[in-house]
């Protein structure tokens, strides 16, 4: 029998000890095992990367073909720029994300079949001086815009299978927009090829408006995928405000295009500003519904209609948000329009409270002295067209509107704003240049052949009728239709050929009482016709004189002179009747009427007044040739005025050329002498100079008039 050696069992027992030593620490190891030794590494690591504290309480692995890695507790600090937050920047009860690690070996690929976050919270902050608390730089500053070449150069995102999210929440405070909310984040599991959904729940408040919100998407990766159309449901509710947008969006990543529903709707456009970051003035009610399209460089709202008060509106916005400021295109259009629906876009208010409308009764002003408030015409360039083909009103007889306008690092240039009245036009332009809270504004407007018929039917329900010509000019600096006007350079010629019924139109255009007692003065048969009036106005520094007033009816002529001053809201104007026809001999001389515009004076002629009255009635401008021109244009060939105007200077009523006294010269070339007698058919010559009194000259002001009318009231008082 053979026996093994002493030494040689001596030798292997070492080796034996060894490898027995190595299994039980591996087994040890294997029993003992715990990732959490790797907790400080991992913390070390992510706080490097992520420029702030971040902590993990737990590490799990479990490996395999996927292996799938599991944090607990993940806390992540806000940056030191906003260590001040009660909250954390970002924590979650558990982060797990598994790895395909066979298809990372073989095909070099990172697929990670899920990523998921149990009850995560983040405390997103942006301040208005752009620092924010989701810049993961070192300085807590936004990081630099990439260039393309960094583009270029970084790395695309792996293919993840699921996103789930159970009970997130995020708060969202974003002061630029004035934004403060809470927003619960939710996920559904995919279901055969669908891949679930992403659904928002916000609350809060948003452009200092409370605003809640609920959204119904595609899972989130279904948007980064870029593959297939994204699903889009999303409603708004901010303040008054509400919006619906349904559809969905063609390769949202490369911006390709969208098919959307947008359906908006409130009280006033104007509070859509912090929604689209486009200005539009207040406006009334609305409903609004189009689709909704975008590419890389424009947002398009085409197709849209709706009811905006008991206007329909309807067109096409485009808007390019890339240029500073932002451009805007719009054509727009309605088929029936109410203009109080529009007033807001000329600084008027789209509806007048009983408060407002007891407060304009007391104002002095005679002209609106609202405000032109077009809000931050420096955040958008806009070029924008309008047409209303029918408008219902029935204080403006006007049968449609076209108008285009342009806005231009602040400034507004109103191309055309054109009504049509009957066979008629009312057009105008106007340039505003804001200077601080003022205007610099040029405007003119152009009356053509308007049927005065219209204008008072509509306003008043008058029977007067006429054609109406003439134009208004405009050049001031003010914030108000009033402070325009009493600033203003410019001036009004205005023409009424055949004008109808006296009766009917001055007790309406001027008010009745005013009206009444004008017609009183002028001693008027009643029911006379108007067959001309012509105004032909300056407005210098917010006063207006006369360069003409003619009022011619089948039995006289009435001229006028004076002022109307805007700066003080009151008037000092003179009227002279005259008979065109020597059988009436009742009609009074001169009368006054002074004071303010809202409740002015009337100060008829007297006896001891009247041949001051008449010499003074001589002295008033008739109407030149060089009105025909626009009388002929602005009412018509052959019009009754274009003759008054020929009689006036070929054979004046009053007996003189108009030139005698006016400084004008005759159609004959000649200057005829004042001779009052001529008014009577008493057709004398005269010799020798008129008596060198202001009375018998006819130069007596409407205040001088107006002195004397009072010195004689005294003297009656005394008598």
């Amino acid at each position: 029998m053979t026996t093994t050696p002493p030494d040689t069992q001596r030798a292997r027992h070492p080796v034996l000890k060894i490898l027995g030593g190595i299994a039980l620490a591996l087994l040890l190891l294997i029993l003992f095992w715990s990732w959490d030794w790797f907790v400080p590494l991992v913390n070390s690591k992510a706080t490097t990367l992520l420029h702030r504290k971040t902590t993990i309480a737990h590490l799990h692995v479990h490996l395999g073909r996927v292996t799938t890695i599991k944090v607990d507790d993940l806390r992540i600090e806000q940056p030191k720029t906003f260590e001040k937050e009660k909250d954390q920047f970002a924590q979650a009860k558990s982060v797990t994300v598994s790895v395909d690690v066979w298809s990372y070996l073989w095909h070099r690929t990172l697929h990670l079949p899920l990523i998921a976050l149990e009850q995560p919270t983040a405390d997103i902050i942006a301040l208005k001086n752009s620092l924010n608390n989701y810049t993961f730089t070192e300085d807590g500053k936004p990081a630099k815009t990439p260039t393309k070449q960094d583009a270029s150069s970084s790395t695309s995102l792996p293919d993840i299978g699921e996103l789930r999210i159970t009970d997130g929440n995020l708060h969202v405070k974003y002061d630029p927009l004035q934004a403060d909310m809470q927003v619960a984040v939710q996920t559904t599991p995919p279901q055969g090829n669908d891949r679930g959904t992403l659904h928002l729940q916000a609350k809060g408040r948003y452009a200092q408006q409370p605003i809640t919100a609920r959204f119904i998407g595609g899972a989130l990766l279904s948007f980064v995928a870029d593959k297939e159309p994204y699903p889009v449901d999303l409603t708004v509710q901010n303040g008054p405000t509400t919006a619906t947008l349904k559809g969905d969006v063609v390769h949202p990543m490369s911006f390709a295009g969208a098919h959307l529903k947008l359906h908006f709707a409130g009280p006033d456009m104007s509070l859509l500003y912090p929604l689209t970051g486009v200005p539009i003035p207040r406006t009334p009610a609305y409903t609004i519904t189009g689709n909704l399209d975008y590419s890389q460089s424009h947002i398009l709202f085409k197709e849209f209609e709706g009811k905006m008060g008991t206007s329909d509106i309807g067109g096409t916005i485009e808007l390019d948000p890339h240029q500073k400021p932002m451009n805007v295109q719009a054509d727009l259009h309605s088929r029936q329009v109410n203009l109080v629906d529009l007033g807001g876009f000329i600084g008027a208010k789209p509806t007048e409270t009983a408060a407002e409308k007891k407060q304009d009764a007391k104002s002095k002003t005679v002209l609106p002295d609202t405000p032109i408030n077009i809000p931050r015409l420096n955040a958008i360039n806009a070029h924008v067209t309008y047409h209303g083909a029918h408008i219902e009103n029935k204080q403006l007889p006007l049968d449609n509107i076209d108008t285009e306008f342009f806005i231009t690092n602040g400034e507004i240039d109103l191309k055309r704003l054109n009504f049509a009245v009957g066979h008629g036009t009312l057009a105008s332009s106007a340039t505003l240049k804001p200077d601080g809270s003022l205007f610099d504004t040029t405007a003119r407007i152009d009356f053509a052949r308007i049927d005065l018929a219209r204008v008072m039917q509509a306003t008043t329900n008058s029977k007067a009728r006429g054609i109406i010509g003439g134009h208004m000019t405009l050049k001031a600096k003010g914030n108000s239709i009033a402070s325009l006007m009493a600033a203003g350079n410019g001036g009004l010629t205005l023409v009424l050929d055949q004008g109808g019924d006296i009766t009917a139109i001055l007790p309406d255009i001027l008010g009745l009482q005013l009206g009444n007692a004008i017609l009183t003065a002028l001693g008027l048969p009643a029911h006379t016709d108007i067959k001309c009036f012509i105004a032909d106005m300056p407005l210098r520094n917010g006063i207006v004189s006369t360069n003409t007033l003619l009022l011619e009816t089948g039995e006289a002529r009435t001229l006028g002179r004076g002022t109307i001053n805007f700066k003080t809201n009151t008037l000092d104007y003179s009227l002279t009747t005259r008979s065109q026809n020597p059988t009436i001999a009742s009609l009074p001389g001169a009368f006054n009427i002074t004071g303010a515009i809202k409740s002015p004076t009337v100060l008829p002629g007297a006896e001891i007044l009247g041949r001051a009255a008449a010499a003074a009635g001589l002295g008033f401008v008739f109407p030149p040739l060089a009105l025909l021109p626009t009388i002929q244009l602005g009412v018509g060939d052959n019009s009754r005025c274009s003759r008054a105007v020929q009689a006036v200077n070929d054979n004046p009523a009053a007996g003189i050329a108009p030139g005698s006294l006016s400084h004008a010269v005759g159609t004959k070339g000649s200057v005829a002498p004042a001779n009052p007698h001529h008014a009577n058919g008493n057709h004398k010559k005269t010799s020798g100079k008129a008596p060198a009194t202001k009375l018998h000259e006819g130069r007596m002001t409407p205040a001088e008039v107006r002195a004397a009318w009072n010195a004689k009231l005294k003297k009656q008082g005394k008598n």
